[in-house]
């Protein structure tokens, strides 16, 4: 019993010399940490949001009907990909007189329905000054429970 501990402990330092000597000389090796990926020319982060703007935006909500009831971006509007043309039609008033910059969001970082409702945003319309939030309606909740 005490030679099988032996040998599994022999086993397990062996695996783990092995595993680290490839994590350190490894070309391509991961980071052992999490590392905030930067932002792509279509994205803004929370940060940003309100420093540059006060918080100042159009948001837009881009997730489906039943999420925006269950809870939204106080003032956001509802445009989603289901109903796009429909909705689209009863916000063309606020988007063509909106000074703000519009912020795009959906579930959370690996939603694409924020960047598909601003591409089809900017073909319908011409518009400027848009982005897809950074993390989503997570991100804008995190920052929220903190203020």
């Amino acid at each position: 019993m005490v030679r099988a501990f032996i040998q599994a402990t022999i086993l397990l330092l062996l695996a783990a010399a092995a595993a680290w000597a490839t994590h350190a000389w490894h070309p391509r090796a991961p980071a052992l940490y999490v590392i905030e990926e930067p932002l792509r020319n279509d994205e803004v982060s929370m940060k940003v949001i309100q420093e540059r703007w006060n918080g100042q935006v159009l948001w837009i909500d881009a997730r489906v009907q039943e999420q925006y009831d269950a809870g939204h971006v106080p003032g956001a509007v509802l445009l989603n990909e289901q109903h796009f043309e429909e909705q689209l039609f009863g916000l063309l008033d606020t988007l063509q007189t909106n000074k703000k910059p519009i912020v795009v969001y959906c579930n959370a970082a690996k939603c694409d329905a924020s960047r598909k409702v601003l591409e089809h945003l900017k073909q319908m319309i011409s518009i400027e000054n848009a982005y897809v939030l950074k993390g989503g309606w997570n991100a804008w909740q995190q920052v929220a429970k903190k203020g």
